[in-house]
C-alpha cells in the first residue's frame, strides 16, 4: 500500500485520516484542495483541470503518496493510480455536525483554514453535502468499478488497525 486515495465529502474525516496514515506509514500526503487552489504571491488561485492533473502526475512520478479530497472529475486519474482507495462515508448527521463545529472552531481561531470561514462558506459546505447525497448513485457506480481496491469506512474512529488487517470491504460502526 504505497499510493492511497482517501475520498469523501466535506467533513468526512479525510484530512485527519491522511495525516494519521502519513505519520504511521512515512508517506507524504497531499490535500487536493491545495492542488486546485494553489498559493501564489497574488493569493489563492484556481488551477484548470488540466493543470491539476499535471500536478498529480508530477507527484506520482516522485513515488509513494496519499491524496485526500472530494470527488472531482479532474481527480478520476487517482482512482486508476491508487493501490488503495478509502471512501470515508460517515452518517449524514455526523457530517452536518462536523461542518458546524469546524465553522465555529475556525472563527474562534482554533482551527486553521485556507479560505475565509464566513457564513457563505458554511452554506456552501451544506450545499455540497446535499449535492453529494443527491448525486450519490452516480458516484457509487463509478467507485464500484474499483471495488477490488476500495475500503468503505463509515466510522473512522473505529478504523485504526482494522483497515490494514481486514480485507477490502466496509469498516462500520461497532
Amino acid at each position: 500500500m504505497s499510493k492511497i486515495f482517501i475520498i469523501g465529502i466535506v467533513a468526512s474525516g479525510k484530512t485527519t485520516l491522511a495525516k494519521r496514515l502519513s505519520n504511521q506509514l512515512g508517506i507524504p500526503w497531499y490535500e487536493l484542495d491545495n492542488i486546485v487552489h494553489h498559493h501564489t504571491l497574488d493569493g489563492r488561485n484556481k488551477r484548470t483541470p488540466e493543470e491539476q492533473v499535471e500536478v498529480i502526475y508530477d507527484i506520482d512520478r516522485s513515488g509513494d503518496w496519499i491524496f485526500e479530497g472530494v470527488h472531482r472529475e479532474s481527480y478520476s486519474c487517482l482512482l486508476d493510480m491508487a493501490d488503495t482507495i478509502i471512501f470515508l462515508d460517515p452518517p449524514l448527521w455526523k457530517r452536518k455536525v462536523r461542518i458546524l463545529t469546524r465553522y465555529i472552531k475556525q472563527n474562534l481561531g482554533l482551527e486553521h483554514c485556507d479560505y475565509k470561514p464566513d457564513i457563505g462558506m458554511l452554506k456552501m459546505m451544506y450545499t455540497w453535502t446535499s449535492d453529494f447525497e443527491h448525486n450519490r448513485p452516480a458516484f457509487e457506480a463509478k467507485l464500484n468499478l474499483y471495488s477490488h481496491k476500495v475500503t468503505r469506512v463509515t466510522n473512522s474512529e473505529a478504523l485504526d488497525d482494522k483497515l490494514f488487517r481486514s480485507e477490502k470491504g466496509v469498516v462500520e460502526d461497532s
